[in-house]
């Protein structure tokens, strides 16, 4: 979904003109005709759709100044271009005092409405993902910042909310990429440990030798190469939250002395003559089935009923498809601003190929998808075609032909589709290269669709010459499907059609 622009102004033909401008920029526009009626769009049901205001300064109703007083103080963030005819310096120190963003004066360009747009939606995301960073590094990231509207996610944030409440330990099930770090600091960050330490241990990660020393510290000297005091990641945790990520692959004789620092609430560093005391919240995770680990013998019991006290479980990203749009806006915004790109959102058609998707990696495949379409993208949506290896797996042809319409003069003229792109699939379903001449008849094809069958072009294109081109159609048995081209187009451009083996139809 494209972002969503208010335009304010009492001129109904002003309104026109910059719907136009801002519609021709790939957005969406609402309109209101005066200073109240915007705000009434504001606070009501479709506020939060609203990313930027355009707002005229005069109006006979309530100035524009008037509308940024009224605004500010319950949305802060929002981003308010203001238009006057009167450009004067004062106008526009006053505009900017009142919370303006950006002052235009009429009658402004399209293009310099575009760009004042483009700049404020930047900044405006960038800011976000700033504050979003620091609550994060502060530990204070809570379920508010995450982006999800499913209802299954819903009811993660509303278990997860309930055990904010109190230290009762916490185990986040839920396969890999789904979410469950975030998870757990939005836990952090909602409970009476907001601020606190919020320490990570990856328990698949740590090298075996380490493990004890990386969890519960060392004493100087209580081993070769122990050359100073290290505290361990209990230690480090204290007062906080310990967050235990892919609790299933720590070993056996670890989760003994883990099960006797949650008992006892303390640790034995290594080479230490005496427990330490530790005051730390347990929110571990995995995604392995612990219950079916714990009955073949390959997790301890204990242990597992001692983490399992408050399950959650995240669904994966196939059984919330809800969330996948919300997403996907919220990586192209983040990543629109980061590489400076006029990607505004996704058509129609790519929206419903990313929520048919299976997403095996879930949220960190979903956004390292779009972030590699974004970067390649050159236009205001991302179609399709910017998805080829996500269309190939679907299944979905991304080679779209263009339709050809009649022009004025009676002749076939191209008409532009939405889209157009090219995706050559070079390996075969058991993931095997293709053959050589397989490739090469598609590669053909898709110049034939590409050119409209120009036999000339597609042949300067492809880098041979006419007489080879149509010998490889004759080879791989391409002539029926040029019967269904424009053959008049054949013809004007490369003489007989007989040349290739194609006869001309009434």
């Amino acid at each position: 979904m494209a972002q969503t622009i208010l335009v304010v102004d009492d001129d109904p033909v002003q309104r026109r003109l910059l719907e136009t401008a801002i519609t021709r920029s790939g957005m969406n526009v609402v309109t209101a005709p005066g200073g109240q009626p915007a705000l009434d769009l504001i606070n009501g049901p479709r506020g939060e759709q609203i990313t930027l205001m355009m707002l005229d300064l005069v109006m006979p109703d309530m100035g524009g100044l008037d509308v940024l007083s009224r605004l500010r103080p319950t949305n802060p963030d929002l981003p308010v271009i203001v238009l006057t005819a009167k450009g004067g310096i004062d106008s526009a120190v006053e505009a900017m005092r009142a919370g303006a963003n950006d002052f235009l004066v009429k009658p402004a360009s399209p293009e310099r409405i575009a760009v004042s747009i483009r700049n404020q939606l930047k900044i405006g995301t960038l800011s976000g993902e700033v504050k979003q960073l620091k609550k994060k590094q502060d530990n204070r990231l809570t379920f508010d910042d995450l982006v999800a509207t499913s209802q299954e996610m819903k009811q993660v944030f509303r278990l997860g909310t309930r055990a904010a409440q109190s230290d009762i330990p916490v185990l986040i099930e839920g396969e890999s990429g789904a979410g469950k770090e975030l998870i757990a600091r939005a836990i952090q960050g909602t409970s009476a440990r907001s601020g606190k330490p919020f320490v990570t241990v990856n328990c698949g990660a740590i090298p075996e030798n380490l493990i004890e020393s990386i969890l519960f510290g060392h004493e100087k000297g209580s081993f070769t190469g122990a050359s100073d005091k290290h505290l361990g990641k209990f230690q480090e945790a204290d007062g906080g939250t310990l967050f235990l990520d892919e609790i299933g692959e720590l070993r056996l004789d670890m989760q003994v002395k883990l099960l006797r620092a949650l008992q006892e609430g303390e640790v034995d560093p290594v080479g230490s003559k005496r427990p330490v005391k530790v005051d730390v919240r347990i929110v571990a995770a995995t995604n392995r089935d612990l219950g079916a680990m714990a009955r073949e013998g390959t997790f301890r019991e204990d242990l597992y009923y001692r983490l399992n006290v408050f399950p959650v479980l995240v669904p994966a990203l196939r059984d919330r498809t809800g969330d996948i749009a919300p997403l996907a806006r919220h990586f192209i915004e983040r990543f629109a601003a980061e590489e400076n790109k006029a990607v505004a959102g996704l058509t129609t058609q790519a929206s419903q190929l990313l929520e048919k998707f299976n997403w095996p990696g879930n949220v960190r495949q979903l956004e390292n998808t779009i972030f590699r379409a974004v970067v390649l993208c050159d236009g205001q949506l991302l179609d399709v075609c910017d998805f080829p290896q996500i269309a190939a797996a679907m299944g979905v042809d991304t080679v779209v032909r263009q339709n050809i319409a009649p022009s004025a003069g009676g002749h076939s003229a191209p008409a532009l589709p939405a889209a157009s792109a090219y995706a050559l699939n070079t390996t075969d379903t058991a993931g095997h290269i293709r053959k050589f001449e397989e490739m090469e008849s598609e590669i053909i094809r898709m110049a034939i669709a590409r050119y409209d069958g120009h036999m000339s072009e597609v042949a300067r294109r492809l880098g041979i010459g006419r007489s080879t081109l149509y010998r490889k159609l004759k080879e791989f048995g391409l002539e029926a499907d040029m019967a269904n081209e424009p053959m008049a187009k054949v013809a004007e451009d490369d003489g007989p059609i007989e040349e290739a083996g194609i006869r001309k139809t009434a």
